[in-house]
């Protein structure tokens, strides 16, 4: 039996490092995405150590700069003829305004955008493998999102909390939009929240706001290991209990509702065509989605994950 071959991003802490290691143990050959070499290059080593084989690698790369994600999916396509599984993992929280090297809104373009991007790049050796696992991490803030015309947050009216949570929601509305596209294919797309985990999130804005940010899950009880998070993300993408399961969106391991505002099609079908439009993607890049069956726009039905979920 092959090994699986599993690309996963925000690999170098937190539920990244700890999934990376569990994917690496369980046998799978590791593609680990994530900005800090020294940190990648040592966890490389130790999941090949693990048991992940000769081909575990790490890929310097910034979610947020699109030239290093289409750097990172060449290089991943040159190396493998397909892929099993895609974690969507990177995310990070930005307390004031700051822009990428792409001149967009740096929370939208890192936690959406990027994985926008990698994904459509790597789709032909996802769409190669017997049944992909497409897996995009959000999170419960995404419940918080408002409803709005403009999905990228401006300088002069940045709300942190929206920026997080308006980016949240779009993981969501892009793994249910993906998954829809993916009828007819054997490749699943589906969007999981971990919960409150005791990890780096948020150091990025400073001691305080860090400890606020674990303060908030103590206080709601819904802190965890990073290990812990990620034994469910790593079920997830191997275990045979989920497989088929598209369209889907669960919460610390369960199957679960997701916020009323991501059932919207029309809003997740303006949101993907503007993601198309930030990201330069080209009808060239596009080419393997005529491997895929017509997108039945009236196939989800906004009653809940029972009903939607496919099968």
């Amino acid at each position: 039996m092959q090994r699986p071959v599993c690309v996963i991003t925000g690999a170098t802490s937190g539920i990244g490092r700890a999934a990376a290691l569990e994917l690496a143990g369980r046998g799978a050959h590791v593609v680990m995405l994530g900005r800090r070499n020294t940190v990648g290059d040592a966890l490389a080593r130790r999941a090949r150590e693990r048991g992940g084989g000769d081909r575990s690698t790490f890929i310097r790369t910034d979610l947020s700069d699109f030239g290093q994600v289409r750097s990172a999916a060449r290089e991943i396509t040159s190396r493998f003829d397909r892929l099993d599984v895609l974690i969507n993992n990177a995310g990070a929280r930005n307390d004031r305004y700051l822009a990428s090297v792409d001149g967009l809104e740096l929370t939208f373009a890192a936690n959406h955008l990027g994985h926008f991007l990698l994904t459509c790049l790597l789709l032909d050796r996802l769409l190669s493998a017997p049944a992909a696992r497409i897996l995009t991490v959000s999170s419960g803030a995404h419940s918080g999102a408002v409803a709005g015309d403009d999905w990228e947050q401006r300088p002069n009216t940045y709300d942190r909390r929206q920026a997080y949570a308006r980016s949240k929601l779009a993981n969501v509305m892009f793994a249910y939009a993906l998954a829809e596209r993916l009828q007819g294919s054997a490749a699943t797309s589906n969007a999981l929240e971990p919960g409150g985990v005791a990890s780096g999130f948020a150091r990025n804005n400073g001691f305080r706001s860090w400890l606020r940010h674990l303060g908030a899950h103590l206080i709601r009880r819904d802190l965890s290991l990073p290990a812990t998070a990620a034994r469910a993300v790593v079920s997830l993408a191997l275990d045979p209990s989920h497989a088929g399961r598209s369209g889907c969106y669960f919460s610390c391991g369960r199957e679960a509702r997701s916020s009323s505002l991501s059932y919207d099609t029309e809003e997740a079908e303006r949101l993907w065509q503007l993601s198309l439009r930030k990201t330069d993607l080209t009808a060239q890049e596009c080419a393997c989605w005529w491997r895929i069956a017509p997108r039945d726009a009236g196939s989800r039905s906004a009653s809940g994950p029972d009903a939607r979920c496919r099968t």
